[in-house]
């Protein structure tokens, strides 16, 4: 039996990055850069406003009682250049091109117009004021996004108003969960004496999606050891990960772990010092990783967050991190049973966190509301009000 910290060492070390692929932006949503952007442009390309307002020369401003003749009204697309002469002044709109020879742009509620002319009511303009200036975000050659950024909708944005089309980022892993037991099914038939709905599935398989992985598969099978044979099998030749549920304790009919024995994956570890999720396995066959996740609802969840997501963010192209994301003050006072480290359920809230009652690993009522895992060593004991206790963000 390994330790937490030595299981989520093993798991930084056996993950690796995945190949690099060319892939459209409309594609690449939570990939992560593989190589550096180099701007093909600046940006902005031109001055341009950042207000709606009326252009002008600086040299032309005497002050509140100055009269300006509008020159023309400037919006933004405008694709020829403009030039302003003495005293006249050009009313512009956020984004649009600024006339060549003026230096401020003064915003709309500072003036007065009266017909084709316009005053102002502010202190004296400052030099560039309300000007984008060209190259403001980025100048052309420069890096625009460097290798290992994760492509948020902001970052794809971003790309796109340079112009850019693709990218090189990481693949994504493609992930397979594989639930097992009789005892299952699937939600929407009638329950009959000793079954119970599949869960596992709606938990697991929308905690990849909300990591980026958008097409995990999902296989169910029963308590068969030649079915959980070929299916791990064939998985193992199919995807990057799999994640199996249940079946990995050494019941009669608990036929995960046996089938790995067979199919020779590397046991890298097989059970921690934690509760919940004990029986947890981890192991490696040729490029693809393997976890054999405990059976229990909120016991296989809580493992997914605290290991199977790191390997994840690895293979993603995402550099290790620590186990612990944060850490907070405790809004209450908690007290562990046994010598065994504690991912408990919590619920993060201004700067507290609430660890909530109901940490069994079947609970899944109490995760439902949980927003983070308060992590407890095995060596501690209690958690007092207002102590700081490191956390797993999920």
């Amino acid at each position: 039996m390994t330790t937490v910290e030595l299981a989520y060492e093993l798991i930084q070390k056996h993950s690796f990055e995945l190949d690099k692929i060319k892939t459209p932006l409309s594609n690449a949503l939570s990939c992560v850069l593989a190589e550096d952007i180099t701007a093909p442009i600046h940006l902005p390309s031109f001055r341009n406003s950042a207000m709606d307002g009326y252009a002008i020369r600086m040299e032309d401003y005497k002050g509140e009682f100055s009269n300006f003749f509008i020159h023309q009204e400037i919006q933004a697309g405008l694709n020829k250049k403009v030039l302003l002469n003495e005293n006249e002044a050009a009313r512009i709109f956020t984004g649009a091109p600024v006339p060549e020879n003026c230096n401020a742009v003064i915003i709309q509620e500072h003036a007065v117009r009266e017909g084709d002319q316009v005053r102002f009511i502010t202190p004296t303009p400052k030099d560039q004021q309300n000007i984008r200036q060209i190259g403001e975000q980025v100048k052309v050659a420069d890096v625009a996004l460097n290798a290992g950024v994760k492509l948020t909708p902001a970052a794809l944005g971003y790309l796109a108003s340079l112009g850019i089309l693709e990218v090189i980022v990481f693949r994504q892993p493609k992930v397979a969960l594989i639930t097992t037991g009789d005892e299952l099914i699937k939600p929407g038939n009638e329950l009959q004496f000793g079954e119970i709905y599949e869960s596992n599935s709606a938990s697991l398989l929308n905690a990849l999606k909300h990591m980026g992985i958008s097409e995990p598969t999902h296989i169910q099978i029963k308590d068969n050891y030649n079915q959980t044979v070929k299916e791990i099998n064939s998985a193992i030749n199919e995807f990057d990960i799999l994640l199996l549920t249940g079946g990995v304790s050494v019941g009669d009919y608990d036929f995960v772990g046996k089938a790995f024995k067979e199919i020779k994956v590397e046991e890298l570890f097989y059970k921690v010092k934690q509760k919940p999720g004990g029986p947890l396995f981890f192991g490696r066959k040729g490029d693809t990783l393997l976890f054999g996740l405990p059976g229990n609802p909120a016991a296989a969840l809580s493992c997914f967050y605290v290991y199977a997501a790191e390997a994840i963010r690895i293979m993603c192209g995402n550099k290790g991190s620590n186990m612990i994301n944060a850490y907070y003050l405790a809004k209450n006072e908690y007290t562990k049973k046994g010598s065994k480290s504690q991912f408990l359920k919590g619920l993060l809230h201004n700067g507290e966190v609430e660890i909530l009652e109901g940490q069994s690993s079947n609970m899944m009522h109490t995760f439902a509301i949980a927003n983070c895992l308060v992590y407890m060593e095995a060596e501690a004991t209690v958690v007092k009000p207002n102590e700081k206790v490191g956390v797993v963000l999920i």
